[in-house]
């Protein structure tokens, strides 16, 4: 067979023409319909894209702030989990990335952020330190020296020596 016919033995070839030759009236005879106007679609595309670049801008600087104060909203929910589950660790990997744009700025929410992570953080050394898992007595840190004389006792209140 010959590299370019066609398999079919009439030979034919589809095509589409995209020219109207109809007798029929054209969209621009057909009368808009109540409410439309062509002035609104002939709007300065500047000033429109500028609004769009506005807006999505605000749209950005809203969702940066929402991110920054997501660690509030957890904050009573951690504090209750430390206490119902122990000591556990929380892993927070939100990043700014999406909502980074000249328009926007974003360094009182990432401050805001950093801010509310840092109450998290005390919050859990603060748990840590009450289960007593941190380092705080000489010996912790070496091993020949003897612990810490204990402060509380669980006995009923009798003191056992």
């Amino acid at each position: 067979m010959d590299k370019g016919k066609a398999v079919m033995g009439s030979g034919r070839r589809w095509a589409v023409e995209f020219t109207d030759n109809s007798t029929s009236h054209s969209s621009r005879d057909i009368p808009d319909p109540p409410g439309f106007t062509r002035a609104s679609q002939e709007q300065d595309d500047s000033a429109l894209s500028k609004q769009k670049k506005d807006a999505e801008a605000n749209w950005k600087a809203q969702k940066a702030w929402e991110v920054a104060q997501a660690p509030f909203k957890n904050l009573f929910m951690m504090a209750f989990m430390m206490w119902m589950a122990g000591s556990t660790v929380h892993l927070f990997s939100i990043v700014f990335e999406p909502y980074k744009d000249n328009k926007v700025d974003l360094l009182a929410p990432k401050l805001v952020f950093i801010a509310l992570n840092l109450v998290g953080l005390g919050l859990g050394i603060w748990k840590l330190n009450t289960l007593g898992l941190l380092p705080t007595h000489v010996s912790d840190w070496v091993s020949s020296l003897p612990p810490p004389q204990e402060v509380e006792y669980s006995g009923g209140g009798i003191p056992l020596h």
